[in-house]
Formats: C-alpha cells, structure tokens, sequence
C-alpha cells in the first residue's frame, strides 16, 4: 500500500468487527449481504462500510451487495489471519491462565507455544496443554521457535522488564495487558489493553448518557 495513501486507524480498527459479523453471516448459511444491511448488524452506516471497504479495494457489486464468504476470506488476508503466529505469553496468574485458556486465538492462527513465570508454584504446569516455563528460559525459547508475538499479563512492575526481553529475542509485536504505558522500538508494534481504562470509560458513559454516541 502506498506510504502516501495509509489507511486510518479508525478505520482498521473496525476490520475486525465486520470479519466478526460476516464469519455469523456465514455459520449462518447467508450468502450474500449489502452495505445497508451490514449497517443494521454493525451499526455504522452504509456509507461508511463502503468507504472503509473501498480503502482495500471493490469488493461489492452495484444490486448484488457483498459475497460474504468472499468478503470474510478477503478481510481475513487484510488482518493477517491467513497466517498462523507462534505466541508465548509472560505471567501464569489469573489474567495470563485466562488468555491460554481461550481457544479462540489458536483457531484464528495465534498458537500460544509456551507461558513464562518466576514464581515456582508455577512452574512446569500446564494449562490446557500449554507448560508454565521459568522466565529465565524465556529469551532462548522465543530465538528458538521463532516466536512472533509476546502476550504480557504480568503485573505493572514487571512489564518493562518483560517488553525488553521480547524485543531483544526478536520479537516485532506485543499485546499488552498490564496496566503500564510501554517503551519500545519504532519497529516494534504493541496493542495494550487496559483493563482498568475501559472500565473507567464504561462507568464514565454510565453517569454521562447523553455523551455516548455508538458507532
């Protein structure tokens, strides 16, 4: 894609939520959707899903609408979900058992390869078949197994520390879930989930409901 044409964060934001809604429409047996049909599931407009979808190219078809298996499998190939991704995750307490629990992210390409903690109560567990790991071996096993991304679920004093070790052993993408604002690389993309500002937003919309505007 042309450096000078890049799509808007907004807008991939939003990819997922039709990749979403279409992978429905399919389990569903729906063959083909319009944009003004689309908006009804997802609630941004007609206008809108066509502007977003047009940034990758024309997918629709004036009177026809969008083929839903071929719009899924496309945007799925935008997202990189055509790829599978080895993922180790740092920090085996609730949040991080959570994480490898969900089958969900193996089935979308994201195979978590291994969990890292120091505490030894940890160590040499499995959740589901996924082994609890001494942090110290971390940085070997990511060099080894061409580990991609690095999931953190570790407490917020130790999430530099974990950041650190990902991107000296090579790895280019971090999701983030300690409640810590990350230094990293340029070349290096991290996602961070705050769990506690989402939940401040949600309860901020809850006493203001005439600010919040969905979409």
């Amino acid at each position: 894609m042309d450096r000078e044409n890049r799509v808007s964060i907004t807008v991939i934001r939003r990819l997922p939520k039709y990749y979403r809604y279409l992978g429905d429409l399919i389990r569903k047996g729906i063959n083909r959707i319009s944009s003004q049909e689309l908006s009804k599931l997802t609630g941004f407009t007609a206008s809108q899903i066509r502007q977003d979808l047009n940034n990758f190219g024309g997918f629709g078809q004036q009177g026809y609408g969008y083929n839903v298996e071929e719009l899924h499998s496309q945007l799925g190939k935008i997202l990189g979900l055509d790829k599978t991704y080895n993922t180790v995750i740092a920090g085996a307490g609730n949040l991080g058992q959570a994480v490898a629990n969900y089958k969900g992210f193996e089935e979308a390409g994201f195979k978590v390869l291994a969990m890292f903690d120091k505490n030894p109560k940890f160590i040499g567990l499995k959740i589901r078949d996924i082994e609890i790991k001494d942090v110290d071996e971390m940085e070997d096993f990511i060099k080894e197994n061409d580990v991609e991304i690095g999931i953190i679920t570790t407490p917020k004093e130790s999430a530099q520390d974990i950041a650190d070790i990902y991107i000296k052993s090579g790895i280019k993408g971090i999701w983030n879930f300690a409640p810590a604002d990350l230094k990293v690389d340029d070349d290096v993309v991290i996602e961070n989930v705050h769990l506690n500002e989402s939940l401040f937003t949600l309860s901020y919309f809850l006493n203001n409901k005439q600010d919040y505007v969905r979409g």
